[in-house]
């Protein structure tokens, strides 16, 4: 090791334990030419170190399978630097170990194995046995397959060590990098893979491309790359390779670190008040996995509350202000023209837009409809994985559809749920036990889960809209009971009555107004529809799964459930993103 990575390796940064994972995945090629490992292994360094020193409120994983080559030298040099090591394995581990032929190679691996964070088995591909993998062949390479998959939906960036060219070999390192960028790998995705959602910008197409060449005949790179060379590369058209992180990502990677430096931040009143999705009691009888699903949800879950406090209270602050400037305006122009009247429409208006400005600046509007986006999603997610609930699609999990075909920025939130549930979307758990606590915490009845609390926020957003709705009509009627005074009263009416009875019209109508704009902020007529239409979703599932007692169509039921829940969630993030109070909306509702 030169002094240059012995400087880099002693300086590492050491991530916070509650930090969010930065996840990054590895392929490559197992017969890398021994001359470039030495160039390859200070360029891994490089790039790790980079990333610790970029993304110091992230906790970086690297996930390597282990095998030779690329996979070992990558895993060597993440726990060079500390960094936690995962090791999916594409089959049972006394199979896998076939791939090995010496003895050397072995003891390797099991000693990377014992130095590793956690270490997991992928299933049987559908329709395989464990015969088939005893020997090379078509289902063996579609656990390879199934692996590639596995990695590039669990990680946010894809680390390759290849020669660049694009293979038909089943599981090979070109087929894992292409699915990465264009989600479809043939010979093992579906036709049915091809949706709408290829054609939108994704999140997940990050590959960091370490160039090398293959110690075979004809093991040179592809024409126009060099060994050595490191690139970000990615799917845009017009820069797919560059030396820095592409714009789209590094705001996604800005966004989750704001994110994981809020939860580092606020750990402690996490702990103390946050609302787990389920007890002690419940723990035993839960999947391995879903902890780390909850544990995400609990953060978000409170980081959102906390938000909205906030938004909530800068919304009412700023309301009232506008109703106060509203106020003295009327007194200026039917009391008094006295210039106080004015100076203090001035300071209402400087105190509302200085509360407005300072909201914006620390992100409070979009930390609080992203932190519940999020936790929204990580509660479906939570619930999918104890009910065993697995897409038809070998390729696709909870996190891949969620927000795809909304604004590119929000692709942060599906960055964190795909590595929430890597644990359990390794196998679907099975158990009866799991679907059970679904029906009863999750869908519930009147008074518990997603049906009484959906139920009870309809009546409580009908009751507060009906107060708009009341007061509406108190300052409809007061102000044809002035008019009519006026009309019947004309020149006779006393001086004294003219100003009062208008100031009280004008005040009356100011307040409905500034009601009747609050409402809209907040969205009170959307979100009794919401609640309502939520309210039924659930119902109609919980009275489908009364009827049947089949395992597969209860999780059927599940997963539309869930389906639905996600794109009810997505819209109402989509409605609540532009209505926060500017402070042009605050002159205008107090004018």
């Amino acid at each position: 090791m030169d002094a240059a990575t012995l400087r880099a390796v002693s300086s590492v940064v050491v991530p916070d334990p509650k930090a969010l994972p930065l996840v990054i995945a590895v392929t490559g090629h197992r017969d890398l030419v021994p001359s470039e490992v030495p160039g390859i292994r200070d360029q891994v360094r490089t790039f790790l170190h980079k990333l610790q020193h970029l993304y110091p409120d992230r906790r970086l994983r690297v996930m390597s399978p282990l095998a030779e080559g690329a996979d070992r030298l990558v895993a060597e040099c993440a726990l060079e630097l500390d960094i936690d090591l995962t090791v999916p394995l594409p089959m049972r581990k006394d199979l896998y170990l076939d791939d090995f032929v010496t003895a050397e190679s072995r003891s390797q691996f099991k000693m990377l194995c014992a130095r590793a964070s956690e270490i997991f088995e992928l299933p049987l591909t559908r329709g395989a046995t464990e015969g088939q993998l005893s020997s090379p062949g078509p289902a063996r390479s579609r656990q390879y397959a199934q692996l590639g998959v596995f990695l590039c939906a669990h990680c946010h960036i894809l680390l390759a060590v290849w020669d660049g060219k694009w293979t038909d070999d089943l599981g090979g390192t070109g087929q894992v990098v292409k699915f990465h960028h264009d989600d479809i790998m043939p010979g093992y995705t579906s036709r049915s893979v091809a949706t709408q959602q290829m054609l939108v910008d994704d999140e997940s197409d990050l590959v960091y491309h370490i160039v090398c060449s293959r110690d075979r005949a004809d093991g040179a790179p592809l024409e126009g790359l060099a060994p050595l060379e490191g690139y970000w590369f990615s799917n845009d058209s017009a820069r797919p390779r560059s030396s820095e992180i592409p714009p789209q990502h590094r705001l996604i990677f800005e966004r989750s670190g704001e994110f994981s430096r809020d939860a580092i931040r606020f750990a402690d009143e996490i702990e103390a008040g946050k609302y787990p999705l389920f007890d002690e009691q419940q723990r035993a009888d839960l999947p391995p996995g879903v902890e780390d699903i909850n544990r995400l949800f609990c953060v978000a879950d409170w980081l959102a509350i906390r938000y909205q406090q906030k938004t909530l209270l800068a919304l009412r602050a700023s309301h009232i202000l506008a109703f106060l400037m509203g106020l003295m305006f009327i007194l200026y122009m039917d009391i008094e023209s006295w210039p106080y009247f004015m100076l203090a429409f001035l300071v209402f208006f400087l105190v509302a837009a200085g509360l407005q400005t300072l909201g914006q600046r620390r992100g409070w509007h979009r930390k609080y409809l992203d932190y519940r986006t999020l936790a929204e999603g990580l509660r479906v997610q939570f619930y999918w994985a104890v009910g065993g609930v697995a897409n038809e699609n070998v390729s696709k999990f909870a996190h891949d559809n969620f927000l795809q075909t909304q604004d590119s920025e929000l692709g942060w939130i599906r960055n964190v749920m795909r590595v929430a549930g890597t644990r359990c979307d390794v196998q679907s758990n099975k158990a009866q036990a799991g679907l059970d606590f679904v029906l009863g915490e999750w869908i519930g009845d009147a008074d518990s889960g997603q049906l009484g609390y959906f139920a009870k926020k309809a009546v409580d957003r009908i009751a507060r809209n009906r107060l708009t709705e009341r007061l509406g009509q108190l300052s409809l009627l007061t102000s044809v009971a002035v008019v009519l005074t006026f009309v019947v009263m004309g020149s006779g009416m006393p001086d004294t009555l003219i100003s009062p009875l208008t100031v009280m019209m004008g005040t009356l109508l100011l307040l409905y107004g500034i009601r009747q704009g609050y409402g809209y902020a907040t969205g009170e007529k959307e979100l009794i529809k919401q609640y309502q239409f939520m309210h039924r979703i659930f119902q109609n599932a919980r009275q489908r799964l009364d009827k049947t007692n089949d395992p597969v169509e209860q999780r059927l039921i599940l997963r539309a459930l869930g389906g639905s829940a996600l794109d009810e969630h997505a819209e109402w993030l989509l409605m609540h993103r532009d209505r926060s109070v500017d402070q042009g909306e605050i002159w205008r509702m107090s004018s």
